[in-house]
């Protein structure tokens, strides 16, 4: 057990040392942060209102297209060709051009100076639309009023009742966010960490220092020293991800967002009071509250213990394998031939998570999160939705089991293919080295 622990302190201090791990490691909190913060900045950030020339013939639109914050509508009395050949003296971003016969062919014609968004294109369509939705309902004598007051918004709150009787709030939004971050989290973990162990194993076979620790060092011993001793290492990066990453964003958005947020306001009333009275002028503020609330009915510390138990479980139990294939190839080249059977369960695990995430409960849900080679992703996305203790239990103990039995399949490849040169093995000598008596 002392040399297991000697080969742990050596692969754990020799990787957390590096400038490589230093650096990823204070570098990818602010990439984490940067794109949370990406994306309030960009909704932030005041769009130009784009200048809409309407040519409307049928003479049904004029006046009844409202100006929105990022919308001007203009109706000058023009023809479409004048238009068109006067379009790129003018300041006007867009032309619209509504034939007299809308009714009937339910098209318009959109044209511009640089490609607008699919949202401006979409706005636009949606307007007219509504317009002659509203203009088709008078002409039937429909009342617009008693239509709209007819539809109800249905608000669904679901409860997941126990049968002791007592309800349970759920958040479908929520619980799908975070199963499949977590689930994403251990699949990149799983491959970023497994590859190191694997390329480790091959440098020192290489170089031929496997040699000199062979010989003092079982070959089971060296396996799972590196194996662990790696994992190590993932999860104090990983730790360390997490509490740069809350502390960087806790000074941002305190420190910054504020005043980012004062000062957009400043710029809207300015232009608010430059732009007609009909232009409506709002800007969301981010609702934490509302963040809060989402998080309150799911359980995070249970989450996030399980999080540490199955990334560890599934790093050991893919980590053994890869290190099987480290042991068993000259070259990361030879790799190849032996990585499909590893990945392939991995990768359909994460696929599987995408269907899983949506009904959470189906009978697929909870085979493919009980399996050891796909419990690990799959039981993480389930687990936020609420998942009865005995399944996580047993999940558990198949994956403690699964791990166990893929690192003796993989010591005993490795400990024959750790000294074999200058040969590329094939499947069927892979197993021939599983029988091979000590």
């Amino acid at each position: 057990m002392s040399k297991i622990t000697l080969i742990i302190q050596r692969e754990y201090l020799t990787r957390v040392k590096k400038k490589s791990f230093i650096i990823m490691t204070l570098v990818g909190p602010l990439l984490m942060a940067g794109l949370i913060f990406a994306r309030v900045w960009l909704e932030m950030i005041p769009e130009v209102p784009k200048k809409i020339e309407i040519i409307d013939e049928s003479m049904m639109f004029k006046g009844k297209l409202e100006n929105s914050k990022n919308l001007l509508f203009f109706f000058p009395n023009n023809t479409l060709t004048n238009a068109k050949a006067n379009f790129y003296k003018n300041d006007y971003d867009i032309l619209v051009f509504i034939p007299e016969n809308i009714i009937d062919s339910h098209s318009i014609q959109l044209f511009y100076k640089k490609q607008p968004g699919l949202t401006t294109q979409d706005n636009i369509k949606n307007l007219i639309q509504n317009k002659l939705e509203d203009w088709k309902l008078i002409a039937s004598g429909i009342d617009k009023n008693k239509l709209e007051s007819v539809k109800t918004k249905l608000n669904v709150i679901a409860n997941k009742l126990q049968k002791t009787g007592e309800e349970e709030k759920s958040n479908n939004e929520a619980g799908i966010i975070i199963g499949f971050v977590g689930g994403l989290l251990i699949y990149l973990f799983i491959f970023l960490y497994g590859a190191q162990v694997m390329r480790g194993v091959i440098e020192e076979k290489t170089s031929r220092i496997i040699e000199v620790i062979i010989s003092s060092v079982k070959p089971f011993e060296l396996m799972m020293g590196k194996i662990i001793g790696i994992a190590l290492v993932g999860l104090t990066q990983f730790l360390l991800w997490v509490m740069l990453t809350i502390a960087i964003t806790s000074v941002v958005s305190n420190n910054f967002l504020e005043k980012k947020y004062d000062s957009t306001m400043v710029v809207e009333q300015t232009y608010k009071s430059n732009t007609p009275t009909n232009v409506e002028q709002e800007i969301n503020k981010p609702d934490l509250g509302e963040v809060g609330e989402m998080l309150q009915n799911i359980n995070l510390p249970v989450i996030l213990a399980c999080f540490i138990f199955y990334f560890l479980g599934g790093y050991l139990l893919y980590g053994s394998l890869f290190a099987a294939i480290g042991a068993a190839v000259d070259s990361e080249a030879d790799t190849q031939q032996f990585m499909m059977p590893i990945t392939i369960p991995l990768i359909f695990s994460f696929i599987a998570a995408q269907v899983v995430v949506t009904n959470p409960e189906s009978p697929m849900a909870f085979w493919f999160s009980i399996i050891p080679l796909t419990s690990p992703i799959v039981m993480m996305v389930r687990l936020p939705f609420g998942v009865p203790y005995y399944e996580v239990v047993l999940s558990m103990v198949l994956l403690v089991l699964g791990f166990i039995g893929t690192t003796w399949l993989a010591a005993k490849i490795y400990r024959t293919g750790i000294l074999m040169y200058g040969k590329k093995p094939t499947y069927k000598e892979l197993w021939k080295w599983l029988f091979y008596k000590a």
